[in-house]
Protein backbone atom coordinates (compact mmCIF):
# COMPACT_ATOMS: atom_id res chain seq x y z
CA UNK A 1 0.00 0.00 0.00
CA UNK A 2 3.10 2.58 -0.23
CA UNK A 3 2.79 4.26 -2.64
CA UNK A 4 4.42 8.16 -1.88
CA UNK A 5 6.21 8.51 1.11
CA UNK A 6 6.69 7.58 4.73
CA UNK A 7 3.97 4.96 5.31
CA UNK A 8 3.34 5.34 8.54
CA UNK A 9 -0.29 6.89 7.84
CA UNK A 10 -1.01 4.18 5.87
CA UNK A 11 0.02 1.52 8.12
CA UNK A 12 -2.55 3.09 11.05
CA UNK A 13 -5.08 3.56 9.09
CA UNK A 14 -5.00 -0.34 7.45
CA UNK A 15 -4.95 -0.78 11.68
CA UNK A 16 -8.41 0.28 11.57
CA UNK A 17 -9.79 -1.40 8.46
CA UNK A 18 -8.58 -4.94 10.10
CA UNK A 19 -10.08 -3.96 13.37
CA UNK A 20 -13.39 -3.40 10.83
CA UNK A 21 -13.69 -6.09 9.43
CA UNK A 22 -12.82 -8.92 12.11
CA UNK A 23 -15.88 -7.25 13.36
CA UNK A 24 -17.78 -7.84 10.04
CA UNK A 25 -17.06 -11.83 10.88
CA UNK A 26 -16.29 -12.80 7.11
CA UNK A 27 -15.45 -16.36 5.96
CA UNK A 28 -13.22 -17.36 2.91
CA UNK A 29 -14.67 -17.68 -0.04
CA UNK A 30 -17.02 -14.84 0.09
CA UNK A 31 -17.94 -12.58 -2.67
CA UNK A 32 -18.16 -9.14 -1.10
CA UNK A 33 -19.49 -6.00 -2.77
CA UNK A 34 -17.73 -3.22 -1.36
CA UNK A 35 -19.60 0.35 -1.67
CA UNK A 36 -17.19 3.90 -1.41
CA UNK A 37 -13.95 1.90 -1.60
CA UNK A 38 -12.32 5.39 -1.86
CA UNK A 39 -8.05 4.28 -2.28
CA UNK A 40 -8.95 1.16 -1.31
CA UNK A 41 -8.11 0.86 2.20
CA UNK A 42 -10.86 -0.97 3.63
CA UNK A 43 -10.59 -3.25 0.25
CA UNK A 44 -7.81 -4.91 0.56
CA UNK A 45 -8.17 -6.20 3.98
CA UNK A 46 -11.86 -7.50 2.57
CA UNK A 47 -9.60 -9.12 0.02
CA UNK A 48 -7.61 -10.47 2.22
CA UNK A 49 -9.58 -12.16 4.71
CA UNK A 50 -11.92 -13.79 1.83
CA UNK A 51 -8.58 -15.50 0.90
CA UNK A 52 -7.66 -16.82 -2.95
CA UNK A 53 -11.08 -17.92 -3.91
CA UNK A 54 -13.36 -14.88 -2.89
CA UNK A 55 -14.11 -11.73 -4.67
CA UNK A 56 -14.23 -8.20 -3.90
CA UNK A 57 -16.33 -6.04 -6.34
CA UNK A 58 -15.45 -2.30 -5.08
CA UNK A 59 -17.23 0.61 -6.64
CA UNK A 60 -16.87 4.68 -5.79
CA UNK A 61 -19.14 7.53 -8.16
CA UNK A 62 -15.72 9.31 -7.58
CA UNK A 63 -13.18 9.46 -10.69
CA UNK A 64 -10.05 8.29 -10.78
CA UNK A 65 -8.28 11.60 -10.44
CA UNK A 66 -10.04 12.69 -7.44
CA UNK A 67 -8.31 12.65 -3.81
CA UNK A 68 -5.00 13.68 -2.37
CA UNK A 69 -1.97 13.18 -2.09
CA UNK A 70 -2.75 10.21 -3.78
CA UNK A 71 -5.40 9.85 -5.96
CA UNK A 72 -8.03 7.01 -5.86
CA UNK A 73 -6.83 6.02 -9.35
CA UNK A 74 -3.10 5.90 -8.54
CA UNK A 75 -4.16 3.50 -5.17
CA UNK A 76 -6.03 1.21 -6.60
CA UNK A 77 -3.72 0.50 -9.96
CA UNK A 78 -1.48 -0.08 -7.37
CA UNK A 79 -3.29 -1.95 -5.49
CA UNK A 80 -4.46 -4.10 -8.51
CA UNK A 81 -0.89 -5.16 -9.61
CA UNK A 82 -0.08 -6.42 -6.11
CA UNK A 83 -0.86 -10.07 -4.65
CA UNK A 84 -4.18 -9.29 -4.07
CA UNK A 85 -5.40 -7.78 -7.04
CA UNK A 86 -7.01 -10.61 -8.52
CA UNK A 87 -9.40 -10.94 -5.95
CA UNK A 88 -10.62 -7.06 -6.61
CA UNK A 89 -12.34 -6.21 -9.23
CA UNK A 90 -12.49 -1.84 -8.77
CA UNK A 91 -15.30 0.36 -10.14
CA UNK A 92 -14.43 4.10 -10.21
CA UNK A 93 -16.68 7.19 -11.67
CA UNK A 94 -19.37 4.44 -11.30
CA UNK A 95 -23.29 4.70 -9.62
CA UNK A 96 -23.84 1.41 -7.97
CA UNK A 97 -27.32 2.01 -8.93
CA UNK A 98 -26.57 1.62 -12.58
CA UNK A 99 -24.93 -1.67 -12.14
CA UNK A 100 -26.31 -4.87 -13.38
CA UNK A 101 -27.84 -6.85 -9.73
CA UNK A 102 -25.45 -9.81 -8.98
CA UNK A 103 -25.49 -11.76 -5.47
CA UNK A 104 -23.02 -11.48 -2.86
CA UNK A 105 -23.04 -12.85 0.48
CA UNK A 106 -21.96 -9.79 2.65
CA UNK A 107 -22.60 -6.04 1.35
CA UNK A 108 -20.10 -3.37 2.70
CA UNK A 109 -20.33 0.39 3.66
CA UNK A 110 -16.79 1.84 5.57
CA UNK A 111 -16.75 5.07 6.53
CA UNK A 112 -19.11 6.03 3.02
CA UNK A 113 -22.73 7.29 4.24
CA UNK A 114 -21.63 10.70 5.21
CA UNK A 115 -20.33 11.00 1.50
CA UNK A 116 -24.62 10.68 0.37
CA UNK A 117 -25.52 14.22 -0.37
CA UNK A 118 -29.34 13.38 1.49
CA UNK A 119 -31.34 10.42 3.02
CA UNK A 120 -33.53 9.20 -0.02
CA UNK A 121 -30.09 8.52 -2.56
CA UNK A 122 -28.70 6.38 0.53
CA UNK A 123 -32.12 4.55 1.17
CA UNK A 124 -32.09 4.07 -2.83
CA UNK A 125 -28.55 1.72 -2.20
CA UNK A 126 -29.98 -0.05 0.79
CA UNK A 127 -32.89 -0.76 -1.23
CA UNK A 128 -30.54 -2.47 -4.30
CA UNK A 129 -27.85 -3.83 -1.80
CA UNK A 130 -31.03 -5.80 -0.07
CA UNK A 131 -31.71 -7.54 -3.24
CA UNK A 132 -28.00 -8.43 -4.02
CA UNK A 133 -26.49 -9.72 -0.45
CA UNK A 134 -27.52 -11.96 2.08
CA UNK A 135 -25.68 -9.54 4.87
CA UNK A 136 -24.95 -5.97 4.84
CA UNK A 137 -22.15 -4.57 7.17
CA UNK A 138 -21.62 -0.48 7.85
CA UNK A 139 -19.14 1.03 9.73
CA UNK A 140 -19.38 5.02 10.61
CA UNK A 141 -17.71 7.43 12.78
CA UNK A 142 -19.84 7.41 16.12
CA UNK A 143 -20.73 10.75 16.96
CA UNK A 144 -21.67 9.92 20.42
CA UNK A 145 -18.29 10.60 21.07
CA UNK A 146 -17.33 9.21 24.93
CA UNK A 147 -14.35 10.66 25.40
CA UNK A 148 -13.71 15.02 25.41
CA UNK A 149 -10.76 14.59 23.72
CA UNK A 150 -12.91 13.69 20.60
CA UNK A 151 -15.39 16.36 21.23
CA UNK A 152 -12.81 18.23 18.76
CA UNK A 153 -13.73 15.97 15.65
CA UNK A 154 -17.28 16.02 16.72
CA UNK A 155 -17.35 19.66 16.13
CA UNK A 156 -14.98 19.55 12.92
CA UNK A 157 -17.78 16.57 11.40
CA UNK A 158 -20.84 18.87 12.31
CA UNK A 159 -18.91 22.03 10.80
CA UNK A 160 -18.37 20.29 7.69
CA UNK A 161 -21.88 19.31 7.39
CA UNK A 162 -23.16 22.89 7.85
CA UNK A 163 -20.03 23.94 5.07
CA UNK A 164 -22.01 21.16 2.76
CA UNK A 165 -25.65 22.78 3.15
CA UNK A 166 -24.62 26.31 3.06
CA UNK A 167 -21.48 25.63 0.15
CA UNK A 168 -22.02 23.75 -2.52
CA UNK A 169 -18.50 20.85 -2.46
CA UNK A 170 -16.97 17.58 -2.91
CA UNK A 171 -15.71 17.04 0.78
CA UNK A 172 -16.06 13.88 2.54
CA UNK A 173 -18.81 14.85 4.70
CA UNK A 174 -22.43 15.62 3.01
CA UNK A 175 -24.32 14.26 5.51
CA UNK A 176 -23.69 12.74 9.18
CA UNK A 177 -25.47 10.04 9.85
CA UNK A 178 -25.76 8.50 13.04
CA UNK A 179 -26.11 4.60 14.00
CA UNK A 180 -30.18 5.25 15.23
CA UNK A 181 -30.54 6.89 11.60
CA UNK A 182 -28.99 4.24 9.93
CA UNK A 183 -30.59 1.54 11.58
CA UNK A 184 -33.54 2.76 10.72
CA UNK A 185 -33.13 3.42 7.18
CA UNK A 186 -31.76 -0.31 7.34
CA UNK A 187 -35.38 -1.43 8.25
CA UNK A 188 -37.12 0.72 6.21
CA UNK A 189 -34.75 -1.02 2.96
CA UNK A 190 -35.91 -4.17 4.28
CA UNK A 191 -33.02 -5.12 6.47
CA UNK A 192 -32.87 -6.56 9.69
CA UNK A 193 -30.88 -5.09 12.37
CA UNK A 194 -28.54 -8.03 14.23
CA UNK A 195 -25.50 -6.94 16.36
CA UNK A 196 -24.29 -3.35 16.43
CA UNK A 197 -20.46 -2.68 17.98
CA UNK A 198 -17.93 0.16 18.67
CA UNK A 199 -14.91 -0.01 17.24
CA UNK A 200 -11.90 2.30 19.34
CA UNK A 201 -10.50 4.55 16.66
CA UNK A 202 -9.18 7.46 19.10
CA UNK A 203 -5.31 6.71 17.25
CA UNK A 204 -6.44 7.72 13.94
CA UNK A 205 -4.91 10.80 12.37
CA UNK A 206 -9.01 11.95 11.08
CA UNK A 207 -9.95 13.74 13.63
CA UNK A 208 -6.69 16.14 13.23
CA UNK A 209 -7.25 15.97 9.50
CA UNK A 210 -11.29 17.19 9.89
CA UNK A 211 -10.18 20.26 12.17
CA UNK A 212 -7.94 20.99 9.93
CA UNK A 213 -10.08 21.46 6.92
CA UNK A 214 -12.76 22.78 8.94
CA UNK A 215 -10.63 25.21 9.67
CA UNK A 216 -9.63 26.03 6.71
CA UNK A 217 -13.56 27.25 5.41
CA UNK A 218 -13.91 28.97 8.28
CA UNK A 219 -14.32 32.45 6.32
CA UNK A 220 -16.67 30.67 4.23
CA UNK A 221 -19.33 31.21 7.13
CA UNK A 222 -19.35 34.89 6.04
CA UNK A 223 -22.03 34.70 3.64
CA UNK A 224 -24.66 32.20 5.50
CA UNK A 225 -27.34 32.96 7.40
CA UNK A 226 -26.67 35.23 11.14
CA UNK A 227 -28.20 32.18 13.20
CA UNK A 228 -26.00 29.46 11.13
CA UNK A 229 -23.13 31.95 11.73
CA UNK A 230 -23.37 31.95 15.43
CA UNK A 231 -24.17 28.18 15.69
CA UNK A 232 -20.86 27.92 13.74
CA UNK A 233 -18.61 29.79 16.03
CA UNK A 234 -19.94 27.36 18.52
CA UNK A 235 -18.77 25.04 17.34
CA UNK A 236 -15.24 26.32 15.98
CA UNK A 237 -14.57 27.26 19.57
CA UNK A 238 -15.06 23.61 20.35
CA UNK A 239 -12.02 23.17 18.10
CA UNK A 240 -9.53 24.15 20.29
CA UNK A 241 -9.04 22.42 23.29
CA UNK A 242 -5.63 21.43 25.33
CA UNK A 243 -5.34 18.18 25.19
CA UNK A 244 -4.28 15.87 22.61
CA UNK A 245 -7.19 15.65 20.23
CA UNK A 246 -8.61 12.04 19.18
CA UNK A 247 -10.35 10.66 16.13
CA UNK A 248 -14.44 9.82 16.96
CA UNK A 249 -14.34 5.87 17.59
CA UNK A 250 -16.48 3.77 14.85
CA UNK A 251 -19.39 1.96 14.97
CA UNK A 252 -20.33 -1.21 13.25
CA UNK A 253 -23.81 -2.38 12.12
CA UNK A 254 -24.43 -5.65 11.10
CA UNK A 255 -28.06 -6.79 9.22
CA UNK A 256 -29.39 -9.53 7.34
Amino acid sequence: MKIVGDDTIQRVQLKHRQSLVNAFSLEKGMRILEIGCGQGDTTVVLADAVGEEGRVLAVDIADPDYGAPITLGEATSAIVASALGSRIDFKLQTDFLDLPEESFDVAILSHSSWYFRNPEQLLAYLKKMRRMAKRICIAEWDVNFTRMSQRPHFAAAAILALYSEFIDNEGNIQHMFNSLQLQEMLGTAGWTVGKTAVVDAGYLQDGKWEADYAKSVQQAFSSVPKRIQSLAASLYEMLEVDEEAESLDSFVITAE
